[in-house]
């Protein structure tokens, strides 16, 4: 098997490195593409060196089975023709293609069928907010279905990639030794805040980002399910953080929801409030899975449930999702 990380430089890049380090995957033959910027460097996989090469429109995806791609939206759209047209499998990580009806939206846990139905041989990983919350309401929709949700996200640093991140640390450096901090990736400085606004507005004052939630959880729970969300930047390092509000069909107990939560794939139940155990991004931070726990009847609603749920979103939020896409296909 033949594989290819595009983009393996940056923070997903190296996500991806390193979650086909740790998994029993048959590979043979890694193949690593970037920038002008990242071409030449070398990473270390399964005790040898691999040399980035530049991303070019020629024949080097000839042969590779997946290409597992992270590289923004335009080099996605520029370059899946060459990516796929001599049979890869590119499974991209940017918004290119999420709403193209010809291109399956995937979360294995969710709807693992979808990706066997993908004419373009694109399959589409959804944004990171999106994919750790469908996984927490699937256990939910298999007791009664959601009509609707509402969401507010408490979103890390990380979700701006590498250079957010950076920009975090040097804030709280600057800011400790008495100087103005820099900000640059973020709208306003992020260090001791929060900023209430992650991607571009539209005309209905809702973010970008706030919009694929709507769109992506309809798309990937096949569902007329309607989710409001409001995503929130906050000065947290890594791993996204979600208060998540439900309303279903019929009345759901906080124990059948617990119940739900503890068999469901990719989630971990972490729900004691008198021992103060439930999820934090302190915690969770560099882990695979959703974990899940203050999980209460609304007060404001008689078929309504409120919970928690936190996740790496680099990893189940990114790469370990793409990840598992191809493994579904294996």
């Amino acid at each position: 098997m033949k594989i290819a990380i595009v983009g393996a430089s940056g923070a997903v890049g190296q996500e991806f490195l390193r979650i086909l380090e740790e998994r029993p995957l048959p590979i043979d033959e890694l193949l690593l593409f970037g920038s002008e910027r990242s071409a030449g460097r070398t990473y270390r996989f399964r005790g040898r060196e691999v040399a980035v090469r530049l991303l070019q429109h020629n024949d080097d995806f000839r042969g590779v089975d997946f290409a597992l791609a992270s590289a923004g939206a335009g080099t996605s759209r520029e370059f899946a023709e060459t990516i796929t047209r001599h049979g890869t499998v590119m499974i991209d990580n940017s918004s290119a293609f999420r709403m193209d009806t010809d291109v399956p939206l995937v979360v294995p846990e969710v709807n693992p069928e979808d990706a066997r139905n993908a004419p373009r041989r694109i399959i589409a990983n959804p944004n990171c907010t999106t994919i750790q919350m469908v996984v927490a309401l699937q256990a939910i929709e298999r007791l009664s279905h959601i009509r609707r949700v509402h969401v507010s996200t408490y979103q890390s640093a990380s979700g701006a990639g590498a250079a957010g991140m950076a920009e975090l640390e040097k804030q709280h450096a600057e800011l400790c030794a008495g100087q103005d901090p820099t900000v640059d990736k973020f709208a306003f400085q992020l260090a001791y805040n929060v900023i209430p606004h992650i991607d571009v507005f539209t005309d209905n004052d809702y973010t970008k980002e706030e919009m694929k939630m709507f769109n992506e959880t309809r798309k990937i729970m096949h569902s007329d399910v309607r989710v409001s969300a409001t995503c929130v930047r906050v000065p947290v390092m890594r791993a996204h953080s979600e208060s998540v509000w439900v309303e279903t069909e019929r009345p759901v107990s906080a124990e059948e929801a617990r119940a739900a939560f503890a068999a469901a794939p990719g989630v971990v139940l972490m729900d004691e409030p008198a021992a103060k155990a439930y999820p934090m991004p302190l915690f969770v931070a560099g882990k695979d899975p959703v974990y899940v726990g203050r999980i209460r009847k609304d007060l404001a609603c008689d078929n309504g449930l409120t919970f928690w749920c936190v996740s790496d979103q680099i990893r189940k939020g990114a790469a370990l999702n793409a990840v598992q896409i191809m493994e579904t296909l294996l």
